[in-house]
């Protein structure tokens, strides 16, 4: 929830006219990461969890293409809060799912 409150925080300078456009894109991206995260854990299965843990991935690699665009086009500096933010959370995600898959093997 972290990585969406700092989303929120630097998505807040971009022109206006990308409200309804990029801004609003990243910020959906972000709120569906924890989501999913919340609606995997509460699923009856650990084979549901993987797959809203692939989910959330899919999401993860979405918010960075977003971020990585909104550099190319000034709305966002490279050193960015949420691009180190992402990375982290990413690689937090890859690794409970890969220990997820390894304890069920």
């Amino acid at each position: 929830m972290q990585l969406v409150k700092v989303v929120y925080r630097e998505t807040a300078g971009f022109p206006r006219e990308e409200l309804f456009g990029l801004t609003a894109q990243i910020r959906r991206c972000a709120i569906s990461i924890p989501s999913n995260l919340a609606e995997g854990a509460a699923r009856n299965s650990p084979g549901e969890l993987m797959q809203y843990l692939g989910i959330t991935c899919g999401s993860l690699a979405e918010l960075e293409t977003q971020l990585k665009l909104a550099v190319e086009l000034g709305f966002l500096k490279p050193d960015a809060s949420a691009i180190d933010l992402t990375s982290r959370v990413g690689m937090l995600v890859r690794l409970l799912r890969k220990s997820l898959r390894n304890s069920s093997g």
